[in-house]
């Protein structure tokens, strides 16, 4: 379990065969590319990030659930990372595993503190409120393009409705969201303004604690702030951040991934006019083909150890396949699909860094009730381009499309 190994970087053995996590095929078909993986290395790959920087990738479902529930095996602390001595400061991958003092890398009782907070924070939302929110907020997106029998329900629906719903429940104002989805985009995305995306960030976001600790009110920042647990400015304002990400992206891609199922695939034709096949089965179904957060970057190893037959050196990054771990045949029917209603998948992680059980809650409220009132106010939606035009973003860690333009018979805009 013990044996010592050495980290090997590129060009050694044991990743000399590895995939990049980049590049056209990558972005186009990344289920050809795991079940390539599966077949030639099995449930662990040796693979590459962008810069040719060396990783794990975990596409096993037994072993992703082995990594995220033996935190003293797999920590959450980047600072060990052995490949940072290699890493320039312009990695455009930085942001998104930078070591910085935040949920997303604490661990021990320190992450427990910190999770307290957050878990408590978000449990307060009322989720009759939330769908009301949600509702109101959907409609006044809806108004926006409903008239033109055209639109693009990425830009124009999916990315701007998960965030105005988190601006309301943290309290931002929601003249802040186009800068928020930029500096979203530019780390996700890993290109050259990487960094000053995950800089936009915190600074709305220091700036929204300064302002609820000095006039608190009815939000989860100013919950945060008032916790038990003591969070500082700073610990409320990384932690806010984070999720922002976690709650944003996920969200957004979840419900243009489920839309993009139901105007495609034929068994889910009928729900785009009430029909037999219900919204939250597509969302589901999602999920398993399409998960939102493919890939999660990640856990170091704290040891030497062996994981599905691979030699992993500590200090190793492990990234975890969530759309990899989903595709195994191990938890597939014959048919390759998963059985309809089946839950184990994934896509919100496990263990104690997996996504808080409130957090689920509302995702689903929100998701649910995005698609019910779209498919309610346009029930001839259709897509307005050949299926083969769409095209996914450029991320190693989200699946998501550029764009989804569709069009309809022009609707009823309030006035």
């Amino acid at each position: 379990m013990t044996e010592p190994v050495t980290t090997p970087p590129p060009g050694c053995p044991a990743h000399a065969d590895a995939a990049p996590l980049y590049g056209p095929r990558f972005q186009t078909d990344p289920g050809a590319l795991y079940q390539e993986l599966r077949d030639r290395h099995g449930p662990v790959a040796p693979v590459e990030l962008a810069g040719g920087v060396p990783a794990w990738l975990v596409i096993g479902y037994r072993e992703l659930q082995l990594v995220t529930g033996q935190p003293k095996v797999f920590g959450r602390d980047s600072t060990r990372w052995n490949q940072w001595p290699n890493i320039p400061e312009d990695w455009p991958l930085k942001p998104m595993m930078a070591p910085v003092p935040s949920i997303l890398y604490a661990e021990g009782a320190e992450h427990q503190r910190r999770s307290s907070a957050v878990t408590d924070a978000l449990a307060a939302v009322d989720p009759y409120e939330l769908r009301v929110h949600c509702e109101e907020i959907a409609d006044r997106l809806i108004d926006g393009f409903a008239g033109r029998g055209e639109a693009d329900l990425v830009a124009d629906y999916a990315h701007r409705l998960p965030l105005l719903v988190l601006c309301r429940l943290f309290g931002l104002d929601e003249d802040e969201a186009p800068v928020l989805i930029r500096g979203l985009l530019a780390m996700l995305d890993g290109g050259a303004d990487a960094q000053e995306g995950a800089q936009q960030l915190l600074t709305v976001m220091l700036g929204l604690v300064h302002r609820r600790r000095e006039i608190p009110a009815a939000d989860a920042t100013s919950r945060l702030l008032a916790h038990e647990a003591g969070l500082n400015d700073e610990e409320v304002m990384r932690d806010l951040r984070v999720l922002l990400i976690a709650g944003h992206q996920p969200l957004a891609y979840w419900i243009s991934n489920a839309l993009r199922l139901m105007l495609t695939d034929e068994r889910f034709a009928a729900s785009l006019s009430g029909g037999r096949r219900s919204i939250g089965q597509a969302l589901g179904e999602a999920l398993w083909e399409d998960t939102p957060t493919q890939i999660f970057a990640g856990r170091w190893a704290t040891r030497d150890v062996h994981l599905g037959g691979q030699r992993i050196a500590k200090g190793d990054m492990v990234l975890l396949g969530f759309a990899g771990a989903n595709a195994d045949p191990t938890v597939r029917q014959d048919s390759g699909r998963p059985a309809e209603g089946n839950r184990a998948y994934l896509s919100f992680s496990a263990g104690d860094h997996g996504c808080p059980y409130p957090a689920r809650e509302a995702a689903e409220v929100i998701a649910n009730t995005a698609i019910e009132v779209l498919l309610d106010r346009l029930p001839d939606l259709r897509l307005a381009v050949s299926e083969s035009a769409l095209v996914w973003r450029p991320s190693a860690w989200v699946r998501g499309l550029m764009a989804l333009p569709v069009a309809f018979t022009p609707g009823y805009v309030a006035e």
